[in-house]
C-alpha cells in the first residue's frame, strides 16, 4: 500500500567515506520511499566546520552510487528546494533565528568556553543544564557590543518549560520531562546553525515527511519538536533505528576501521552482497528469508518490521553472503564488479582486458572476495624480478634434501621451452613427466608454481602458465634456477 506524498531523506556530514551505519540509514530511507512510490532526497550537512573534511561529501555520494542507491532530489541532481548543501543556506537559517529572537523565543549568550567549563564543574555530577539568565538579551545591539569586547556570541532557544513526547514509529512514545531540558544553542559563534535548527528548517522547506535515522538521535529529538512548534512548521513522522554493534558488543565505530563502505569495496566485496547484508541490520523480512535483491527488499520493507533490538555486524556472515553472491553472478556482472575493484584496490592486474578478467575469474572459481583473486594472481602481472620467493615455500618444495624439487624444475624447463603453449598441451606435458618419474601431479606442479610465483598458492598451474605466457614463465624459471644456491 502506497502513501501519497512520502518523502524521506539522507543527510550525511562530510567527514570521510560512508559509514556502514550511514549506509543502512540511507538504504532504509531509500526502501521506504521506493516502497511507497515517494521521493528520496540527499543533502549535505556541513555546518560543523570543525569536523568538515574537504572532498568528503563527494566520497559519500560515490559510496551511495556504488551501493546502487539513487536519489530523486538533492545534491548533484537538483530540485525545487535547493541549494542542498547546508553551508550554502546560511541566510535561510539566519532568517528563522532572527524571527525567534524577535518573538522572544531565543536570546543571545556570550559565555566563553572556559566559563562554560567552570559552570559544568560547579554543577557537579549529572547532566549539565545551562541556566537561563534573568533577563535574556534579544537586542542585536547587545550582540554587537559583546563581539566588540571580544566575546563569543551564540543564540540559544528558550525552551517553554513543559514536558515533550516524541512519537516514534519504532520505539513508541518517548517522554522528556521539562526538568531534563535546557536552552540549547541554535546559532554558533561562527554564524553557522547547529544541527537542530538546520535540520528542522531544511526538513520543512524540503517537504520531508519521515525522518528515519539512528537511535543515537532519539534522545535529542525533543529539541527539534520544540523548534518546529515555535516556528509553526509541520511535524514529520520519526523512526529511529537500532544501534549496530560489533561481535564484541561494542558500537560499530568508524574510528576502529573496517566500518566504512569503501573498505568493503576496496576489499573486493560485491555491492549487492553488502547491501543485502546491511538490510538485515535491524530489519526482518519475515519467513526466515535472508538473501534478497533490491526489488525484493522494496517489496518487503515496512516500518513494522524494524526491530528495537541492537543489531550485530557479523563479518563472517557478510563473507558468506559475498561468496554466495559471487557464485550466483553471471560472468558479465562479475567482470564489471572485478574491474571496479581493480580501480580502487591498487592491484597490478590490468582492468581493461575483458577476456583477461573473465579468465582470471574462471581460474579462481569459488573465491570469496575479489581480494582472493588478486592475492593469487597479482604476482603474475609484476615484473619477473619484482617478486620475492617465500623462503618456507622454497625450503619445502624446491630445496629438498633429496634434490628432487630443483631436478623436476630443471627437467620441466627444457620440455616447456619446446611445448605448444595451450592448456591441453601443457597438461599433457606435466602429466607425462609425472608418469615417467612416478610422481603425483603435486610433486610436478608445485616446484613449477614456486618458481613462477614465489609461493605455493596460485590458480591451477596450467592456468598460471597460460596467464604468464611462455616468455615470462621461462624467464621466471631461469631466475629461480640461477638463484638456487642462494635460496
Amino acid at each position: 500500500m502506497t502513501e501519497p506524498g512520502v518523502k524521506t531523506r539522507f543527510a550525511p556530514s562530510p567527514t570521510g567515506h560512508l559509514h556502514v551505519g550511514g549506509a543502512r540509514t540511507a538504504l532504509f530511507n531509500w526502501l521506504y520511499a521506493r516502497r511507497h512510490e515517494g521521493a528520496f532526497l540527499v543533502r549535505i550537512e556541513d555546518t560543523d566546520r570543525a569536523r568538515h573534511v574537504p572532498g568528503a561529501a563527494e566520497k559519500v555520494l560515490e559510496d551511495l552510487r556504488w551501493l546502487g542507491l539513487d536519489w530523486d532530489e538533492g545534491v548533484q541532481v537538483g530540485g525545487p528546494a535547493g541549494p542542498y548543501v547546508q553551508s550554502e543556506r546560511l541566510e535561510v537559517y539566519r532568517g528563522y533565528v532572527d524571527r525567534l529572537l524577535a518573538e522572544g523565543r531565543a536570546y543571545y549568550a556570550f559565555e566563553t568556553a572556559e566559563e562554560l567549563a567552570a559552570m559544568r564543574e560547579a554543577a557537579g555530577k549529572g547532566a549539565f543544564r545551562y541556566a537561563r539568565p534573568a533577563s535574556p538579551p534579544t537586542d542585536p545591539a547587545a550582540a554587537e557590543a559583546a563581539r566588540a569586547a571580544g566575546r563569543p556570541v551564540v543564540v540559544r532557544f528558550m525552551t517553554p518549560g513543559r514536558d515533550v513526547t516524541v512519537r516514534d514509529r519504532v520505539f513508541g512514545d518517548v517522554a522528556v520531562a521539562a526538568g531534563e531540558q535546557d536552552d540549547f544553542i541554535i546559532l554558533k559563534d561562527d554564524g553557522f546553525p547547529t544541527f537542530h535548527l538546520a535540520n528542522v528548517v531544511d526538513d520543512a522547506l524540503m517537504g520531508v515527511t519521515l525522518i528515519m535515522r539512528g537511535q543515537e538521535f532519539l534522545g535529542q529529538t525533543w529539541r527539534q519538536v520544540l523548534l518546529r512548534e515555535a516556528l509553526g512548521l509541520p511535524e514529520p513522522e520519526y523512526a529511529h533505528l537500532p544501534i549496530i554493534l560489533d561481535m564484541a558488543g561494542r558500537k560499530l565505530s568508524k574510528r576502529e576501521g573496517g566500518a566504512e563502505v569503501h573498505d568493503f569495496r576496496a576489499a573486493g566485496y560485491l555491492p549487492e552482497a553488502l547491501l543485502n547484508f546491511i538490510a538485515l541490520l535491524g530489519f526482518s523480512p519475515g519467513g526466515g528469508r535472508e538473501r534478497m535483491g533490491r526489488e525484493e527488499m522494496v517489496e518487503l520493507f515496512s516500518l513494522e518490521r524494524l526491530s528495537k533490538a541492537n543489531a550485530r555486524f557479523d563479518p563472517e556472515k557478510l563473507l558468506a553472503f559475498n561468496t554466495d553472491a559471487a557464485a550466483a553472478a553471471d560472468e558479465a556482472r562479475l567482470a564489471a564488479a572485478f574491474r571496479d575493484y581493480l580501480s580502487v584496490s591498487g592491484a597490478p592486474i590490468p582492468p581493461a582486458d575483458d577476456e583477461l578478467l573473465a579468465t582470471l575469474l574462471r581460474a579462481n572459481r569459488g573465491f570469496r572476495t575479489f581480494a582472493d583473486v588478486a592475492a593469487k594472481c597479482s604476482v603474475l602481472f609484476v615484473a619477473d624480478d619484482a617478486f620475492d620467493y617465500d623462503a618456507k615455500a622454497v625450503r619445502k618444495v624446491l630445496a629438498r634434501a633429496d634434490g628432487a624439487g630443483y631436478a623436476v624444475l630443471a627437467e620441466l624447463r627444457g620440455r616447456l621451452a619446446g611445448c605448444e603453449w595451450t592448456g591441453e598441451a601443457l597438461q599433457t606435458l606435466l602429466e607425462g613427466l609425472g608418469a615417467e618419474r612416478g610422481l603425483g601431479m603435486g610433486k610436478v606442479a608445485q616446484p613449477l608454481r614456486v618458481a613462477v610465483t614465489g609461493r605455493t598458492v596460485s590458480p591451477g598451474i596450467v592456468d598460471t602458465l597460460i596467464l604468464l605466457g611462455r616468455e615470462k614463465a621461462l624467464a621466471r624459471i631461469d631466475r629461480c634456477l640461477s638463484g638456487r644456491d642462494r635460496t
